[in-house]
């Protein structure tokens, strides 16, 4: 049976407060799938980076890590960078099975609700 890892994957900035949202997702992640790991990284500005949170959760046992980037579109970041650090994490961990989910801003559910919060604040 795989160990899930679930990487929650953002761009990161200096403000502290910025990483809260990013936080609560991960705690929703965790009441919804109490099995898997999940972990937050950054792209940069805020420790851990992508390679050290998947680290982590490979020396915890992860044998599967699904990576979410939690971006709104399909900038540079996710088209190019993400590809990249995939990749070498997929060479650095042959035996580990890697997912790389779309930017949860491209998920339709995502844009409804988007939009709902939009109309109603």
């Amino acid at each position: 049976m795989n160990q899930l890892g679930i990487v929650l994957f953002a761009h990161g900035s200096r403000d502290a407060r910025w990483r809260e949202p990013v936080e609560a997702v991960a705690r929703q992640v965790c009441v919804l799938a109490p099995t898997a790991r999940v972990v937050c990284a950054y792209l940069e500005l805020v420790a851990p980076d992508l390679p050290t949170a998947v680290a982590a959760l490979v020396a915890g046992g992860a044998t599967a890590v699904k990576v979410v980037p939690l971006f709104l579109g399909m900038g540079k970041h996710v088209r190019e960078d993400l590809p990249q650090l995939m990749d070498t994490l997929r060479a650095t961990y042959p035996a580990v099975s890697f997912t790389l989910s779309r930017a949860v801003g491209e998920a339709p559910e995502v844009i409804d609700l988007l939009a709902r919060v939009a109309l109603h604040n």
